[in-house]
């Protein structure tokens, strides 16, 4: 493993504990960036054919990433609000109809629910605080329910949800299962098959290492033609570069859900970091990140006053570790540590830690000490 933390060249005295919010590139990833810069200056366009073999490359990647069938169920869309819209707005609604969410959403996956409502549309939120938070989520589903909408991990909490646990009980209710996977996808092994996935949607800015601005749209074959489209334009056709065909229809792939023209640029930086996820495995990258999530776990634990809000059992954890300090305001803790160069968030309950499977075990004792200073003051 020590051959790829050269792929990371983070400034010295920097604790960079904040990938579910926007990780930082891999060595590759910039390197790709330069040379299409370079290329742009260069050549312009002419290597136009070159771009779209990596654009191609990277729906493979992203493909066996989530184990879709195919490329071809692959829609690179702006980020995951895109493709949440794509499926609110795309699904015939009748009035009465009913969504579940969760009631520890990321606003991405409540509001656009919430915006049906001059449609008729119920959003159910379910509470995940108990032992069993899949019983709740999917008890709450009715006859109404025509969709479950879930994060598969939860972004204040950390909360892991079994998903394939939730895909089979709405495949035995006839709702359909969409998951919000941005905090998942990257960080640990996912599988849109085995979790019977209807929808599933990830930014790649977080555990995926890549840019802002592209993201992944998996929306199940049989599905696809039953979303309205909304946007239309040259990208999405059939009969892609055929500027004189007068006859036109939707690709029958996810590509109808590109209205226009690529993020090349995205394209290019998130396809290199996804060569890294894959070269390592996504089975060493969980296994990896696991350890350091262990590290911070037992950690943070063993400091008085310091509450874990995150899950402690292995199979409910993701990359997230939340905690707070008794008797400290964790807006003041968070800006403690972000003066000393620790890198987090203010989320949810309290200080949110979210390392990724490269980051140095030094760094962790360092934040952990830090969170101890601050503990006893």
């Amino acid at each position: 493993m020590s051959m790829f933390h050269d792929e990371f060249e983070q400034a010295p005295g920097l604790r960079y504990l904040n990938h579910a919010a926007i990780a930082p590139w891999p060595r590759r990833a910039s390197e790709a960036v330069a040379r299409f810069a370079r290329d742009n200056v260069n050549l312009g366009a002419s290597e136009y054919p070159a771009w779209l073999a990596t654009e191609r490359r990277l729906r493979e990647r992203l493909a066996r990433l989530i184990n879709a069938p195919s490329r071809g169920d692959i829609a690179l869309v702006k980020n995951t609000s895109e493709a949440l819209s794509l499926v609110a707005f795309g699904l015939d609604w009748q009035a009465g109809d009913q969504v579940v969410i969760s009631d520890e959403e990321f606003p991405s996956n409540r509001v656009v629910w919430e915006a049906l409502a001059d449609r008729g549309v119920e959003v159910i939120q379910a509470s995940l605080a108990g032992a069993d938070p899949e019983s709740s989520l999917l008890d709450a589903c009715s006859p109404r329910t025509r969709l479950l909408a879930v994060s598969a991990v939860q972004f204040g909490s950390g909360l892991r949800l079994d998903l394939a646990r939730l895909g089979q009980g709405c495949q035995a209710r006839d709702v359909l299962f969409c998951v919000d996977a941005i905090q998942h996808i990257g960080a640990l092994p996912f599988d849109v098959q085995h979790y019977q996935c209807d929808f599933a949607m990830a930014d790649g800015h977080k555990w995926m290492l890549g840019p802002e601005g592209l993201g992944v749209f998996y929306c199940r074959a049989a599905l696809r033609p039953r979303l309205r489209l909304n946007a239309y334009g040259w990208h999405m056709l059939e009969h892609l570069g055929d500027f004189e065909r007068r006859q036109w229809q939707p690709a029958r792939s996810a590509r109808r859900f590109e209205c226009g023209s690529p993020n090349m640029l995205g394209a290019c930086a998130l396809e290199a970091s996804l060569s890294l996820l894959e070269e390592i495995g996504m089975d060493e990258v969980a296994r990896q990140l696991q350890q350091r999530i262990d590290q911070l776990h037992q950690g943070l634990a063993s400091i008085p006053g310091v509450h874990l809000h995150s899950p402690a059992a292995l199979q409910r954890r993701g990359g997230i570790v939340t905690f707070s300090i008794q008797g400290r305001a964790s807006a003041d803790v968070y800006r403690a540590l972000s003066a000393e160069r620790t890198i987090c968030a203010l989320r949810g309950p309290g200080v949110r830690f979210s390392p990724h499977f490269y980051t140095k075990e030094q760094l962790i004792d360092e934040a952990i000490q830090q969170v101890r200073r601050l503990a006893i003051r």
